[in-house]
C-alpha cells in the first residue's frame, strides 16, 4: 500500500516574489516551518532585512520583478543559494490607482500592469525550464477576488488579475505533461496595511468613511468577516504539497465567500 501524501514542503526549494511583508511574508515563513527552503525578494531593503533576521534561513533579494534583468539577477542568486526550483509563488502586486476610467493616466495603468501581470511573466519564464527539467513542481499565482468579480473604479488592477487567472489556466494545459502544477489564489479583502490603503484610496475617492467601507465589504461576504494573511499562506502550502498533487489550472478562492465587492450601499 502506498504512503499516502501529506502535508509537507521538506526538501522543497521555494520562491517567493514581494515575500518581506504581508500576504508574502505569510507565505515565506508558513514554507519554511513547513520544511521548504526558501528565497524572496521584494522592493523594501528594509523589510527584507527584518524577515531575515526573524526567520533564519530564509534568503533574500532586493528586486522590482516589473524589472527583467532584475529577476534575471534574483534567479541566479536564488538558485545559487537553492540549487534549484520546485516551487514558484508569484505574489508580487500593487493596488493601482481608485480612479474612473478616464482619469486614469497612462503611467498608472502601465505599473500596474508591469508589476501584477508582467513581473508574474518574467519569473514564470525563468522558472518553467528549471521545473521541467525536474518534471515537477509547482506554480502558485496570487490574484484576487477581483479576478473572478468586477470593481468599479480600480480597472487596471482587475484586468490584470483577471489575466492572471487566464494565464494560470493556460500554464497549467502547457505544463501539465511535465508534472507542473499550476494554481492561482483568489484572496478576498485581506487585513493588514494594504487593505487599509486600498480603504483609504476608497474613502478619498468616494468621501465615504473608511470604517463604512469596512463594514460593508464585510456585509458582502457570506461568512461575514476579512481573512487574515494565514488563511492565503495555508492553502498555498496545502496545494504545493503532496496533499495537491492533482490541484492544477484552478481559481481558487479564499475569501469567506465574497459575494460583491462593490460594498458601498
Amino acid at each position: 500500500m502506498s504512503t499516502p501524501p501529506i502535508l509537507d514542503l521538506t526538501g522543497k526549494r521555494a520562491i517567493v516574489t514581494a515575500g518581506a511583508s504581508g500576504i508574502g511574508h505569510a507565505i515565506a515563513t508558513a514554507m519554511q516551518r513547513a520544511g521548504a527552503r526558501v528565497h524572496v525578494c521584494d522592493v523594501d531593503r528594509t523589510l527584507l532585512a527584518e524577515l531575515v533576521r526573524s526567520a533564519p534561513g530564509i534568503s533574500s533579494s532586493l528586486a522590482d520583478v516589473s524589472d527583467s534583468a532584475a529577476v534575471d539577477r534574483m534567479f541566479g542568486e536564488a538558485l545559487n543559494r537553492l540549487g534549484g526550483l520546485d516551487i514558484l509563488v508569484n505574489n508580487a502586486g500593487i493596488a493601482g490607482p481608485t480612479k474612473l476610467i478616464e482619469d486614469i493616466e497612462d503611467d498608472e495603468w502601465r505599473r500596474t500592469m508591469e508589476v501584477n501581470l508582467t513581473g508574474l511573466f518574467y519569473c514564470t519564464r525563468r522558472a518553467v525550464p528549471l521545473l521541467k527539467a525536474a518534471r515537477a513542481g509547482s506554480i502558485v499565482n496570487l490574484s484576487s477576488a477581483a479576478g473572478i468579480l468586477g470593481l468599479p473604479m480600480r480597472t487596471p488592477y482587475v484586468a490584470a488579475k483577471w489575466a492572471v487567472v487566464g494565464v494560470t489556466k493556460t500554464l497549467a494545459m502547457e505544463l501539465g505533461e511535465y508534472g507542473i502544477r499550476v494554481n492561482a489564489i483568489c484572496p478576498g479583502s485581506v487585513e493588514g496595511a494594504r487593505m487599509e490603503r486600498v480603504l483609504a484610496a476608497e474613502s478619498a475617492a468616494l468621501g465615504i468613511d473608511p470604517q463604512v467601507l469596512r463594514r460593508n465589504y464585510v456585509k458582502h461576504t457570506s461568512l461575514g468577516s476579512f481573512v487574515a494573511a494565514e488563511d492565503i499562506s495555508n492553502m498555498v502550502v496545502f496545494v504545493c504539497s503532496g496533499l495537491g498533487r492533482n490541484i492544477s489550472g484552478q481559481a481558487l478562492s479564499v475569501d469567506g465567500h465574497t459575494e460583491t465587492l462593490v460594498a458601498r450601499d
